[in-house]
């Protein structure tokens, strides 16, 4: 096991694993065979070993071509998110829905030395290609469920997850525990979708929720949520189809 994964297996709360965490496959994976099959077409894509393959080489630049984000790309996104994060102060970050590490890795380079960016995924598929593409030092990777993170409360000074609360389960409830892992003064980052304030854009995107089972959230949802929680220096863009929403717990 490599340092990053033993100061990895060090973060695990033992009171919330059912299991004993395997790193056989480079990365810690505390879901076994229990993790939930997904039942969208968005959802199986992200399982696929083939999306996993070209993820980070073109996927999510076709990504952001149909969303409309107004020519930020990924490497732009990267800087966007590390900058919302203020990386710099950060020396645990954790990286929701990572897929194949592509923000992770990058994440690893931005944080104090001695620092720790923990990627944490639900796939298979999308973890191995981070093992094989994006482990760097300060960098480790965690099959996990986001619904039910085994870490304990306050753990990680920024959090980040992008490109990833449309798809997953139950995308509040994996908000509320990001925020329960969140220490004081933390930051969060966010960047989902958005439905539209205009009638027929928001039944086109609609329909478009539908056939592939990606949520199209509504302006105030997420900073809805961030607000009753008692975050503040709450900020939200909205580009095209996309919201960036930032945050910070108080000290």
């Amino acid at each position: 096991m490599t340092d990053d994964l033993t100061r990895l297996r060090g973060l695990l709360d033992s009171t919330r694993l059912d299991r004993e965490p395997d790193d056989s496959a480079g990365y810690l994976d505390v879901l076994g065979d229990d993790g939930e099959q997904p039942r969208t077409v968005a959802g199986l894509a992200m399982r696929s070993g083939i999306v996993a393959s070209i993820y980070q080489r073109g996927w999510r630049q076709g990504l952001n071509l149909a969303m409309g984000t107004g020519g930020l790309g990924p490497s732009e996104e990267r800087r966007y998110a590390a900058e919302s994060l203020e990386l710099s102060k950060a020396s645990l970050v954790l990286d929701v829905a990572c897929g194949p590490g592509n923000f992770t890795h990058v994440f690893a380079s931005a944080v104090p030395q001695g620092g720790l960016v923990v990627g944490l995924d639900a796939s298979r598929a999308m973890l191995a290609q981070a093992v094989t593409d994006n482990v760097v030092p300060g960098a480790a990777y965690l099959r996990a469920d986001a619904r039910h993170m085994p870490f304990a409360d306050r753990t990680f000074d920024a959090i980040c997850c992008y490109a990833a609360l449309y798809l997953v389960p139950e995308p509040f409830t994996v908000l509320t525990d990001m925020l329960r892992v969140l220490a004081p003064g933390g930051r969060i980052a966010l960047m989902t979708s958005y439905r539209g304030s205009w009638e027929p854009q928001r039944l086109a995107r609609g329909a478009l929720s539908v056939l592939s089972g990606v949520r199209m959230f509504e302006q105030g949802e997420l900073t809805g949520v961030l607000r009753s929680a008692g975050m503040v220096d709450i900020e939200q863009e909205i580009r095209g189809a996309v919201q960036f929403v930032n945050a910070r717990r108080p000290l």
